[in-house]
């Protein structure tokens, strides 16, 4: 029993242990990743759909304001959507440079676990072959044990074979684990970067618009819209003839009164002061 496993062969099954735990970690780790940046980039997508909602209905509302706030609310509204273009990109770039990279380790871990299995497959016919050897040792046949000696040596290299296949294969794997955890996390740092500095940028523009808005130039439009201009031009008119009649008035009566004095002073016959002409208003007033 205690040749049924010679020490390479115990070292080269906890090499395979060893393997093996990490195509499960990757398998596991990176599909919940992919899992988790998946549901990130469809939340990133809703958002851009509720900001567009939103654009829609700032520009609605701007069309019942007065015309600086409405300016202001369109531009505002034209920034927004601007910064929704860029989302938009943000989540194509985040598809194809986060999601699909990592969606693609299943392909990966797939080839990696079918290398395992060669490996695994060689080392059970070289334990095989070990135990058929010491099955016969013990009944001491020698053409036998001969024949179950050379077939362990081609069932061991055959191991020993795979094995080293395996170390290669693993190892360039790892290596590309490495290589691609950097640029598909750097990859979503920079498509993140990218995004959040243009819309700073943006943001800043309709900050600007929506803060210029001209405050007094809309409530002057507005204070106009509870006094109608034809009501301004009625109630203009109205004052005017008040003044007017009021003028007339004093008029006639200061006339009347000195036409009355002059009568009585100069004897001259009474008259209608619009049968008056100037010469007769002068006449009066010399005569006075």
């Amino acid at each position: 029993v205690t040749m049924s496993r010679t020490p390479d062969a115990r070292a080269r099954d906890t090499q395979t242990k060893q393997i093996q735990e990490s195509i499960t970690h990757v398998e596991k780790h990176f599909g919940e990743l992919c899992q988790l940046f998946a549901a990130y980039v469809r939340k990133t997508a809703r958002l851009r759909d509720k900001a567009d909602v939103l654009v829609r209905q700032i520009s609605l509302y701007a069309d019942t304001e007065t015309p600086n706030l409405k300016n202001g609310l369109k531009n505002f509204a034209d920034q927004l959507a601007k910064i929704q273009d860029y989302r938009q990109a943000e989540v194509e770039r985040l598809e194809a440079k986060v999601v699909e990279p990592l969606k693609g380790y299943g392909t990966v871990v797939k080839m990696k676990r079918t290398d395992l299995k060669l490996t695994q497959n060689a080392r059970n016919r070289e334990a095989k072959q070990m135990q058929q050897l010491e099955r016969m040792r013990q009944r001491n046949p020698s053409d036998r044990q001969i024949i179950a000696e050379s077939e362990l040596q081609r069932a061991t290299m055959d191991a020993t074979r795979t094995t080293r296949q395996l170390e290669e294969t693993i190892d360039v794997f790892e290596k590309q684990k490495i290589q691609d955890i950097k640029k598909v996390f750097g990859e979503f740092v920079t498509i993140e970067m990218m995004f959040h500095a243009k819309a700073l940028e943006v943001y800043t523009t309709a900050y600007q618009h929506i803060q210029n808005v001209d405050e007094e130039g809309d409530l002057e439009v507005f204070r106009s819209t509870l006094h109608p201009p034809d009501y301004q031009s009625r109630l203009e008119i109205v004052r005017a003839n008040s003044k007017t009649s009021l003028n007339r008035t004093g008029t006639s009566m200061s006339k009347s009164g000195t036409l009355q004095v002059c009568l009585i002073m100069t004897g001259a016959k009474p008259c209608r002061m619009e049968d008056l002409q100037d010469r007769d208003w002068a006449r009066l007033y010399c005569t006075i």
